[in-house]
């Protein structure tokens, strides 16, 4: 069950910068690049609190190893690598079903 927000949920973007104890500017600039949740509403950003202190409190431990898993996405290595592991691992690369 979710809960709408409430106008105090939602900060401005002078607003997070009080309360990040940070410039209007560094807010703007991390908002921009997408480091900080946040979303344009025609000209002016706005934030979730709760988006925020849940940023503040960093990536959990899966979210940082899907992060991890992501940027490893398009490198060519990957295949000659796995087939090296587990060729020292003496297992195969696909397992196959035991039918019973």
């Amino acid at each position: 069950m979710s809960q709408a927000a409430n106008n105090q949920d939602v900060l401005t973007l002078e607003e997070v910068a009080g309360y990040l104890r940070v410039s209007i500017q560094a807010v703007e600039e991390l908002a921009e690049r997408g480091t900080i949740p946040g979303r344009r509403v025609q000209h002016e950003w706005r934030f979730l609190k709760c988006a925020l202190e849940n940023w503040l409190c960093g990536p959990d431990d899966k979210q940082a190893l899907l992060n991890q898993a992501g940027a490893l996405a398009g490198d060519d290595s990957l295949p000659k690598m796995l087939t090296a592991i587990y060729a020292k691992r003496r297992r195969p690369e696909t397992s196959k079903s035991v039918e019973g």
